[in-house]
């Protein structure tokens, strides 16, 4: 369905649901959402989507989705849950790559905070680093949980690779950033939001500037975060890394820019086990 994020166009959430670990989970917004409507009922009797809450749920009903967008789109596979949790058997996240892979048109971006799996289930499968419209990526929110995921996400197999740090929860110090393709920071939002500090967020843009990595500065957050905005420094920073052929994100006539560099003139990369 259409989304406000500022990254993507549409989400797809053939899984709902997630178990928290690690404490960029804490605030979590699809938890918040979800747990709304736990036990609801709709008129005639038909329970919610959401009517068991939270809880993990496959939605296979949903799997053939992207064939239905006849234009091109950006879309975040599982707003809505972790793609690689381990309530996701290996046969059916098989299933949504499978879609994946033969819906070309659209960029699909991959998120998890379940980095070793990620890592693990990619790897030997060959194709996915000739696919550069599949995108893959992990949440990086502070130094002990977070920091640890780039090393797997290089070790997936993936012709993409992207990092979410968000919500950033502390300065990060330096960053690998070899072999990925971009990078996302944002704060986190809500009435609980956790702060994050100006100088956190120079420092990834600024290690992402020296390796011409694209960078894409998502939001200040905070309790308003409407009022609070995305300008950092002046300017907005809506980066994103070379698509090719690849559409989407067209979305209020925003000019969205492709950091053209070395990360978009990579050879197409071996992948571990391969």
């Amino acid at each position: 369905m259409p989304t406000p994020i500022e990254w993507t166009d549409e989400t797809w959430n053939p899984v709902t649901g997630c178990v928290k670990v690690s404490p960029g989970c804490k605030h979590c917004y699809a938890e918040t959402f979800a747990e709304r409507f736990r036990g609801v009922v709709m008129p005639g009797g038909k329970l919610h989507v959401f009517n068991g809450g939270f809880d993990p749920q496959l939605r296979p009903e949903r799997l053939r989705q992207p064939y239905g967008w006849r234009s091109p789109k950006m879309v975040f596979v599982n707003s809505m849950s972790d793609l690689f949790g381990e309530f996701v058997p290996d046969a059916y996240l098989a299933k949504v790559f499978d879609v994946m892979r033969h819906t070309p048109h659209h960029v699909y971006q991959v998120l998890t905070k379940r980095a070793d799996r990620l890592a693990a289930w990619t790897r030997g499968k060959a194709w996915l680093a000739e696919a550069p419209h599949i995108w893959l990526g992990v949440s990086v929110e502070d130094r002990k949980y977070g920091l640890p995921r780039i090393e797997l996400v290089r070790q997936a197999c993936a012709a993409t690779r992207f990092l979410s740090v968000e919500p950033l929860l502390e300065g990060l110090g330096p960053i690998d950033l070899t072999e990925i393709d971009w990078v996302i920071v944002g704060g986190e939002s809500g009435p609980r939001a956790r702060p994050m500090r100006p100088e956190w967020v120079r420092e990834v843009r600024e290690q992402c500037v020296a390796n011409s990595v694209p960078f894409f500065f998502k939001q200040w957050g905070g309790v308003n975060k409407k009022r609070a905005g995305r300008i950092l420094d002046g300017r907005t920073w809506d980066e994103f890394p070379a698509r090719g052929t690849h559409g989407g994100l067209h979305r209020q006539g925003r000019q969205l820019h492709a950091r053209e560099g070395k990360r978009a003139t990579a050879p197409v990369r071996r992948c571990v086990g391969t």
